[in-house]
C-alpha cells in the first residue's frame, strides 16, 4: 500500500512539473505561419509585368496572411540571379520567388548555372499568364498570317523578326512561328520588349511577338496584330484569329508567371500558400488590375502548376536544341 502511494505520488509530482513547464515555455507550441514578414523575391526591375503582378498579389497576401509581404527586387541575367538568391533562402516559408515559367523552362538550357530550378526550387502555384501578339510595322504588305509567310518565303531571308533579347519567351515564341511556318526569317534581338517594339513601329525590323504592351499602339494603327501565338483567341482581342486557325500549327506559347518556395519547404506551408494566391487570383478586383498589364489571372495549384512546367520544358528544350538557340 504504502509503495502504491508513492508511485501515485511521483506520477502526480511528473504531470505538475510538465504544466509548470508548458506554462513557462519549456515546451514550445508549434509556431504558427508565417512568423514573421514574407520576402517575395522578383527577377526583374520594378515596373515591369512581373514586378507589377508581383505587387498586385502581394497585397491581397498580406490581407489573408495577416502578415506584410515584401518584393525584393534582383533583377538580371533572365531570372537567374532571383532563381539564386530563394535556392540559398531558408526553407521556412517566408521566402518565395515570382517569376516566368521560363526560370525552369528555358533558361537552363540558355545559361550555364550550378542552380537547377526543377531539382532546387519547390512549386507553389500560378500567377497569371500573358498572351504573345504578332505585331508587324504599318506598311508592311501582308494583312494577315498566311500573307505574311508566304511574303517571307517569296523573299528569303528578307524578313525579319525583333525579340526582347536572344533566349527571350517572345523570341522562343517567333521561332516556334518560324519553325511552324517554314518561312525563313532573320532574328534581330534588342535589350528589351519596348525597344523592340520601337523598331517594328519605325520600320526597322518587319515584326514582333509582343507579350501585350503594343495594345496602345494596335488601337491606333501604329502597328498592325495579324494574329495570337497562342492555342486560343485573346479576351483582348476576341475578333483576331490565332495563327492556328490561319494556318500555322504548332506555334503557340503562352508567358506564363509562378511562384517557387526553396526546396524543402514545409508540405502544409506551400498548400496553404498555393490556396492564398488561388484565393487572391479569384477575386474581382483583381482581374482589372491585371488587364490593364494584358495580362489574365489564371489559378493552377500544385499539382496543375508543375504538370505545366514539365509540358513547356519539353516544348522549349527541344526548340532551343533544334533552332541552336544560344542566350545573348
Amino acid at each position: 500500500m504504502i509503495e502504491t502511494l508513492r508511485r501515485r505520488c511521483a506520477v502526480r509530482a511528473a504531470l505538475a512539473a510538465f504544466a509548470l513547464a508548458c506554462a513557462a515555455g519549456a515546451v514550445p507550441a508549434a509556431e504558427p505561419w508565417p512568423a514573421k514578414p514574407v520576402r517575395i523575391v522578383v527577377g526583374f526591375a520594378p515596373g515591369g509585368s512581373t514586378d507589377v503582378m508581383a505587387r498586385i498579389v502581394a497585397q491581397s497576401l498580406a490581407e489573408s496572411l495577416g502578415q506584410p509581404v515584401v518584393i525584393d527586387n534582383k533583377p538580371g541575367a533572365s531570372g537567374n540571379i532571383a532563381v539564386s538568391e530563394v535556392v540559398r533562402a531558408a526553407a521556412d516559408g517566408h521566402t518565395f520567388l515570382i517569376a516566368p515559367t521560363s526560370v525552369e523552362t528555358a533558361n537552363p538550357w540558355l545559361f550555364k548555372s550550378n542552380v537547377l530550378p526543377s531539382r532546387d526550387l519547390a512549386p507553389v502555384a500560378s500567377v497569371g499568364k500573358t498572351q504573345m501578339y504578332l505585331v508587324t510595322k504599318p506598311q508592311i504588305e501582308a494583312t494577315n498570317v498566311r500573307e505574311l509567310v508566304a511574303l517571307a518565303k517569296a523573299r528569303p531571308g528578307s524578313l525579319s523578326f525583333a525579340s526582347a533579347g536572344s533566349g527571350t519567351p517572345p523570341h522562343l515564341a517567333c521561332e516556334l512561328f518560324k519553325q511552324a511556318s517554314g518561312a525563313p526569317m532573320t532574328h534581330v534581338p534588342y535589350r528589351g520588349a519596348a525597344p523592340a517594339l520601337q523598331d517594328v513601329m519605325a520600320g526597322q525590323a518587319d515584326f514582333v511577338c509582343d507579350p501585350g504592351i503594343a495594345f496602345p499602339h494596335i488601337r491606333t494603327g501604329k502597328v498592325k496584330l495579324l494574329g495570337i501565338v497562342s492555342a486560343k483567341r485573346s479576351p483582348f482581342f476576341p475578333d483576331v484569329p490565332t495563327v492556328a486557325e490561319q494556318g500555322v500549327q504548332g506555334a503557340d506559347l503562352d508567358i506564363w508567371f509562378g511562384m517557387w518556395a526553396p526546396k524543402g519547404t514545409p508540405p502544409e506551408v506551400v498548400a496553404r500558400m498555393s490556396r492564398e494566391l488561388g484565393r487572391a487570383l479569384a477575386q474581382p478586383g483583381l482581374k482589372q488590375r491585371y488587364g490593364d498589364l494584358g495580362a489574365e489571372p489564371v489559378a493552377m495549384d500544385t499539382g496543375e502548376f508543375r504538370a505545366l512546367l514539365a509540358r513547356e520544358g519539353e516544348q522549349l528544350s527541344t526548340l532551343i536544341r533544334e533552332q541552336k538557340i544560344a542566350a545573348e
